[in-house]
């Protein structure tokens, strides 16, 4: 049995990247990042923080690409993926980054977004995975914008 699945909680260090493919499938990009703190041997208190590059795919990607911003902590569920590419020095590239299949906001509203959405009631996001519905299933893809009701959390 195999098993290939990454859980984060961290903060997107750049703003969403969102973009249609050819065939028209919504796929976006952004990165979090990750901090772990512990002491070593001395007693001194070390911190370490990781980046990690997200790709997300159909209704999660327009999710994430209208309500997310620099910044803002969320909780995600995914997998990773390696891709390759050969680059224009003729050198192989390659890539690893967590492909989501679960996204959860977390904080409050007004953290780490817009001061339009700021100017409004603080609500607390749970950060509960078990009865959040996958986001890229939650609904199908239509031109029509997001509106924060259809959110399923």
């Amino acid at each position: 049995m195999d098993l290939n699945k990454v859980m984060l909680i961290g903060r997107l260090t750049r703003d969403p990247e969102a973009r249609t493919t050819p065939q028209g499938v919504a796929v976006t990009n952004f990165s979090i990042a990750t901090s772990r703190v512990w002491k070593d041997d001395q007693g001194t208190q070390k911190e370490n923080t990781e980046f990690h590059n997200v790709v997300a795919w159909r209704r999660l990607a327009e999710i994430c690409a209208q309500y997310l911003t620099k910044g803002k902590q969320i909780y995600l569920e995914g997998h990773l993926q390696t891709r390759s590419w050969e680059g224009q020095d003729k050198q192989k590239r390659y890539r690893t980054e967590v492909v989501a299949d679960n996204m959860i906001m977390l904080g409050s509203r007004g953290e780490g977004s817009s001061p339009a959405q700021a100017s409004r009631p603080a609500q607390k996001q749970t950060a509960t995975p078990a009865p959040a519905m996958a986001m890229s299933e939650a609904q199908p893809t239509s031109d029509e914008e997001i509106r924060i009701e259809d959110i399923p959390f």
